[in-house]
């Protein structure tokens, strides 16, 4: 992944602290679109005097297997999407050791939530600050199997609108999901039926999401009120006739930010917490976690895993709450 050929950036003199220190980077060659400056970054933090293991990620190998021998290390980087990000803390879950969400997929979620910078010096005084937050991940089993997730899994038309980007990222990027959005005109609708905490409800719409971060692009919050290292998901009950419609609920998550009044437009979404949720649908719908779609359908089942994980950030932890 390195490449000698690119000329050599200097280490600022902000990270002499990596002297000395033990990084395992575990990256995603296929992430993104263009050019990574992940070169530049191991540039940085060997020149500061840190000993970099770099390992790719290879189609069928377990994520465990790459952190396998984590206790040998101070600091764990994460290069890739959301994806990539999430399995890989989930792997490293109460192994305490700092994990750094490099930003080098299309949306990069939980690095907007983290308010990561892009630029490889920044990311790499980040790195170097040690300064970090103990989050919350989520666990999900469909059909038996487990998986981890950092920011959301959700079933219905938020699965959708991921499914129909695929084939607009390569040219447009981050805006492939809007435009992806606006598709949406008219989802399917049908009864879902969830367990929350032991206790049924069901309710008509066109999704469920299941939120432990709540920032989507531009750091906008997706609803009010959820936290990722309170010990519980959100879980957001999307009853929208279709995805524009939850629009105006993006400007009553920004009011509540600002604490500019009551919520206006409440109707279409309504929000739970919960620390495990069962999700079954009477019509099949797709499923998604973390920006990538499964074929695995509902149901499935969400649990909290409290305080797995410690990921480096420049904000305190009270800055990642919308």
């Amino acid at each position: 992944m390195t490449d000698p050929s690119t000329s050599a950036a200097v280490a600022p003199d902000s990270l002499s602290t990596l002297a000395g220190k033990r990084v395992l980077l575990v990256f995603n060659p296929k992430s993104g679109q263009g050019e990574s400056a992940l070169p530049d970054f191991v540039r940085l933090v060997r020149q500061a005097g840190a000993e970099v293991t770099e390992r790719e990620l290879v189609k069928d190998t377990p994520m465990s297997e790459y952190v396998a021998d984590l206790k040998n290390f101070d600091l764990l980087v994460g290069a890739g999407g959301d994806g990539t990000v999430s399995s890989l803390a989930y792997a490293a879950r109460y192994k305490d050791v700092p994990i750094l969400a490099y930003p080098a997929g299309t949306a990069n979620l939980i690095a907007r939530n983290l308010d990561l910078p892009d630029d490889p010096v920044e990311l790499a005084a980040v790195l170097a600050g040690g300064h970090t937050v103990r989050v919350d991940l989520g666990e999900i089993e469909v059909k038996g199997e487990k998986s981890g997730f950092a920011m959301l899994a959700g079933a219905g038309a938020d699965a959708a609108m991921i499914r129909d980007s695929e084939d607009l990222k390569e040219k447009y990027g981050e805006l492939a999901y809007i435009m992806s959005a606006m598709r949406q005109i008219n989802p399917s609708k049908t009864t879902f039926h969830l367990v929350i905490d032991g206790e049924p409800r069901s309710f008509e719409g066109i999704g469920v999401m299941v939120a432990n971060f709540g920032m989507a692009n531009y750091r906008l919050p997706i609803t009010s009120d959820i936290s990722p290292s309170d010990g519980k998901f959100t879980v957001v009950l999307i009853k929208a006739g279709n995805i524009l419609r939850l629009v105006p609920n993006l400007i009553d998550s920004v009011r509540a930010k600002l604490n500019l009044g009551d919520p206006m437009f409440s109707g279409n979404l309504e929000t739970l917490d919960a620390k495990t949720v069962t999700v079954e649908a009477d019509d099949p719908f797709p499923l998604q976690y973390d920006g990538e779609l499964h074929v695995e359908t509902t149901p499935f089942t969400a649990s909290i895993v409290p305080g797995a994980v410690r990921f480096l950030t420049p904000i305190r932890k009270a800055d990642l709450d919308t």
